[in-house]
């Protein structure tokens, strides 16, 4: 029982830290202005109502909290990838 809720806690904290970075890449995207700027606005808008709506769904069919995590950070690293690719890193 502890072991699901160490779990948890530990993804809930890595999907917060993962979050973060997503949010840094669009600001900085956002800042620059322009058609990309407009659009990730719209992506990162219809991405958290969707999001929000399966995760409601998920879990007024019994899904568990664990999996709920899961699904937001398998959305953040697809983001993290979309925004990072092309860029260089040392």
């Amino acid at each position: 029982m502890f072991a699901s809720w160490w779990k948890l806690g530990l993804d809930t904290t890595l999907l917060a830290f993962e979050a973060q970075s997503v949010i840094a890449l669009r600001m900085a995207k956002l800042a620059a202005g322009g058609s990309a700027a407009q659009i990730e606005a719209q992506r990162m808008v219809s991405e958290k109502v969707f999001a929000a709506g399966e995760a409601a769904m998920q879990l007024a069919t019994g899904a568990s909290h664990g999996a709920v995590v899961d699904g937001y950070r398998r959305k953040v690293r697809a983001n993290h990838r979309r925004l990072t690719r092309g860029t260089k890193r040392a």
